[in-house]
């Protein structure tokens, strides 16, 4: 039985696995705690501030079904990624690589051409000059900096990118608590309760608006890949026998395991503990990721509802967050308006820190296990990070403002990257994981549903965003050359 689990695994461009017995599960809740909490945290970013918030200043809160549904959604297939994690120690990715040796390198690049403009660092930087002034673009640029700077200096950079998404969630709670007892309405409360019970497809504001925020709400595209590199830093299942990233200049490397992976005896005693883990897993991702993102959408959209909701003109982008300030200013108090600006600009910022992490954090693994095996994943991994910032400066220096290209990219990567792991992840589970701990009945469903969703998703997004790039550069006419649609 043993050779037969580790077979499954065999493969010419990916070491193989070793057989170990799955660790006991913490008895203690609290232990698992975080990676639930930071894909939250980076997560709350444009979808919870601004695409939901703006979709109920001009329709009011029909639309929050969406966020439901997509947190539903992306709440399965984070679970099938650490499914994985939880019994390899493996990464998503690496398991995509055993069927095809250049999986992870795709979802790298796309992941990478998604988050190449620093959208948030200087969504983050704007909200910071409606409180002091000053130039978004040098503002952005020393964000970028800090980032660089702290992700290199970390000793263990799960520990301060947890510490980072912790505080920001609580700013974040602590802000709507104060938002609910000053500034939403009871008129909002009422359209609440009445448009919970009639639900709606508001078709006026863009196809492509309303199924990015479906689609979107929490997290989306690479971002729930890297579930797979937050549970295994931070000890779950199989992952405590893999060492974590640290940092080469400050932190202290552990020697990496032969393997890329473990595998367990399907044995009763391991089965036991996988049950205890699978829970505790569960339990952490519903209470934290979806239970604080679907919180957050709920209550900002209520805020914005109370404040800006008919009001002409309103753009959906960061400028949104201008005039919604302008507006509590006036209704609450000058301290509202800049205390909402304030927490709007320390949340985009913890969100570019993680974007910057994760988009590392999974080229680093791709890398490390498919192409550069003598190289330490950890420096692998800091040259990604100052790659990354580098860019971002260049881009910033050069004036690009939302360069049209890489913002269709932004909008049609996510979706391409779900549908296309959707079924990765059908295909890995039920191929490389001991008979019963493989996916079965509504998690089955779940994936195929993925597919589906993010599959037409896709496709009609590529097709109209395709035909707006192709009539900003003159080729055939679109109607008008608005912008592109956000994804998140």
């Amino acid at each position: 039985m043993t050779q037969t689990a580790a077979d499954r695994f065999r493969s010419r461009h990916v070491h193989e696995v070793k057989v170990r017995d799955l660790p006991d599960a913490p008895r203690s809740h609290w232990r698992i705690i975080g990676p639930g909490v930071i894909a939250a945290g980076v997560g709350l970013a444009s979808g919870e501030f601004i695409l939901f918030p703006y979709i109920a200043s001009q329709v009011g809160l029909v639309f929050l079904w969406a966020a439901v549904v997509g947190l539903i959604t992306q709440f399965f297939l984070n679970m099938e990624i650490e499914r994985y994690t939880l019994a390899t120690g493996e990464t998503a990715l690496t398991g995509f690589s055993r069927t095809w040796r250049h999986w992870g390198l795709v979802f790298a690049l796309l992941t990478y051409f998604a988050n190449l403009w620093p959208g948030w660092a200087t969504s983050s930087a704007t909200m910071l000059t409606y409180i002091f002034g000053g130039e978004p673009r040098w503002i952005a640029i020393a964000m970028l900096l800090v980032i660089g700077v702290t992700l290199t200096l970390a000793p263990v950079i799960y520990t301060v990118l947890e510490r980072v998404e912790f505080l920001k969630v609580g700013l974040v709670v602590l802000f709507i608590v104060v938002a609910v007892i000053f500034a939403v309405t009871t008129d909002a409360w009422s359209a609440f309760g009445h448009d919970v019970v009639r639900p709606d497809f508001p078709t006026e504001l863009g196809f492509a608006l309303m199924l990015s925020a479906l689609v979107f709400a929490g997290a989306g595209g690479g971002q729930n890949l890297v579930q797979s590199n937050w549970i295994r830093d931070k000890g779950f299942g199989m992952g405590a026998y893999v060492p974590r990233l640290v940092s080469p200049i400050t932190g202290k490397e552990e020697a990496a395991p032969d393997s890329a992976g473990f595998v367990f005896e399907d044995t009763e005693a391991n089965l036991s503990r996988w049950k205890q883990w699978w829970k505790l897993a569960n339990k952490e991702q519903l209470y934290t990721f979806v239970l604080i993102t679907f919180v957050t959408i709920t209550l900002m959209s209520l805020l914005a509802y109370s404040t800006v909701f008919g009001v002409p003109g309103l753009a959906n982008s960061v400028s949104f967050l201008q005039v919604e300030g302008e507006r509590l200013k006036e209704l609450v108090g000058e301290w509202f308006g800049v205390l909402f600006w304030a927490i709007g600009a320390i949340s985009l910022f913890a969100a570019a820190m993680g974007i910057v992490d994760y988009t590392s954090r999974l080229a680093a693994d791709v890398l490390k296990v498919g192409y550069l095996r003598r190289v330490s994943e950890s420096r692998i991994y800091f040259a990604l990070v100052w790659g990354l910032v580098l860019i971002g400066i260049v881009v910033l220096l050069g004036g690009f403002d939302q360069p049209l290209v890489l913002l269709v990219i932004s909008a049609c990567v996510g979706g391409l990257m779900m549908f296309l792991y959707s079924g990765l992840l059908l295909l890995i589970n039920k191929k490389f994981l001991p008979e019963r701990v493989r996916p079965r009945g509504i998690r089955v469903i779940a994936l195929i549903w993925g597919v589906l969703l993010f599959g037409v998703f896709s496709v009609l997004t590529i097709k109209e965003q395709g035909a707006k790039l192709l009539d900003w550069l003159g080729v055939m006419p679109y109607g008008g050359r608005g912008g592109v649609s956000r994804c998140h």
